[in-house]
């Protein structure tokens, strides 16, 4: 990765929400499965990270089964997935700990992949985006879905520096697979 003068490599976040999950009754929310428009839904992400070349070094998951599976279909469409650490800390979280959680990040990591929950998700990327590219700053605010994935690019030495308006938003979407979405 190149570097630029004193500032460190290009590190990448890459921010995951959960596809689509179903509400079956009797259900407790950490153990709430995919809804079908989920399981073709979190495919497509998965998919889509791959044509954009923005695969994670490592992914960090929440350990509710939604955030489970949704990592498992994405990461199926790629040759080799990444390891995959599954982090309690991420159901619930809000941005201090999602940030305390992305900081204890390995320094040869370059791009990190969080699956996860809103509204935190949406919290932190709103949190460390001190701008976007185009209108995705924009686009972000308007709506943050399920299945939605944003990227947020800086430059730093390591994770533990990364902090609130350092990033960049370069990249946004909501990728839906099939019909019926």
């Amino acid at each position: 990765m190149k570097e630029r003068a004193g500032t460190g490599p290009l590190r990448r976040l890459v921010v995951l929400r959960h596809a689509k999950s179903a509400r079956p009754e009797g259900v407790s929310d950490p153990r709430r499965p995919l809804a079908p428009r989920g399981l073709r839904d979190a495919p497509a992400a998965g998919r889509a990270l791959a044509e954009a070349d923005l695969l994670p070094d490592l992914a960090l998951c929440s350990t509710a089964v939604r955030a489970r599976r949704t990592w498992q279909l994405a990461s199926a469409e790629w040759g080799t997935p990444p390891p995959v650490r599954y982090e309690p800390r991420l159901y619930t979280a809000d941005v201090p700990a999602l940030l305390d959680v992305v900081r204890e990040t390995p320094p040869a990591v370059e791009t990190l992949l969080l699956v996860g929950h809103n509204p935190g998700l949406e919290d932190l990327v709103l949190a460390l985006a001190g701008d976007g590219l185009d209108d995705t700053l924009d686009r972000l605010r308007a709506k943050f879905p399920t299945s939605a994935v944003a990227v947020l690019a800086w430059h730093g030495t390591g994770w533990p520096a990364l902090a609130p308006g350092a990033a960049l938003l370069t990249w946004f979407r909501v990728p839906r697979g099939g019909a019926g979405t």
